[in-house]
């Protein structure tokens, strides 16, 4: 077998027992770097480097007379199989691993794997709207984890684990209120949804070795 998927694997089991995985490499924690658009090669930034996470926004180059994008930011669990999902959808053209909803400032993932700064993981995704709209990324927040969980998302617990919708504008925030009262009454979910919808604060971008971290290592969810 294939000696990185074969750790890949370990590690998904690891996060499937323990809650909150373990970095192989020492968790080696690495400053912000400028985000890669969707679709550049995933092996560019896989070497971790040494400090603390630092603010940064996804800004994926627009070329001139073209759509500017926009923000959007979801937390739905471990951050590694969101970003993933959202990644592979139309109309994204950027992302980044982090965390937001805090109040340490420059939290490290171990920090944040503590329970204890009141961060959430949470992917920042910017998207082109004349492709996706912003109640579509909406419908894959919803589709690909279980907002009826509170601060927990399968064998994952605590708070960063939070499902939770950070808007950006008052747009943002009317769209998705009506988006979870629609998901309420449709019936899907026996339990209620405990998702959380508040403004966007300080995005702290996640050690660089999280940025695409399945895609770099060919899996496709954080379990196996």
């Amino acid at each position: 077998m294939n000696p990185v998927l074969l750790v890949g694997m370990l590690l998904a089991a690891t996060l499937a027992l323990t809650g909150c995985p373990a970095n192989p490499a020492a968790l080696a924690d690495g400053p912000a770097t400028a985000t890669e658009p969707a679709g550049s090669d995933p092996a560019a930034a896989d070497e971790p480097t040494t400090g603390a996470a630092s603010v940064a926004t996804v800004q994926p180059e627009v070329p001139q007379g073209e759509t500017t994008m926009e923000t959007a930011t979801f937390g739905a669990g471990c951050f590694w199989g969101v970003e993933a999902t959202f990644r592979r959808t139309k109309g994204v053209k950027a992302t980044a691993v982090g965390y937001m909803g805090g109040w340490k400032k420059s939290p490290t993932y171990e920090e944040v794997c503590t329970d204890q700064t009141g961060h959430a993981e949470v992917v920042q995704v910017q998207f082109d709207p004349n492709q996706i709209s912003y109640g579509e990324l909406l419908n894959v927040f919803w589709e690909n984890h279980d907002p009826t969980q509170l601060n927990r998302q399968g064998p994952d617990f605590g708070k960063q684990y939070r499902s939770v919708i950070f808007y950006h504008t008052n747009e943002q925030k009317q769209t998705a209120e009506a988006s979870k009262q629609a998901l309420a009454e449709s019936g899907r979910h026996r339990r209620p949804i405990v998702t959380a919808i508040e403004p966007a604060a300080e995005f702290w971008r996640a050690e660089e070795y999280h940025q695409r971290y399945l895609e770099k290592r060919g899996l496709a969810t954080c379990h196996l």
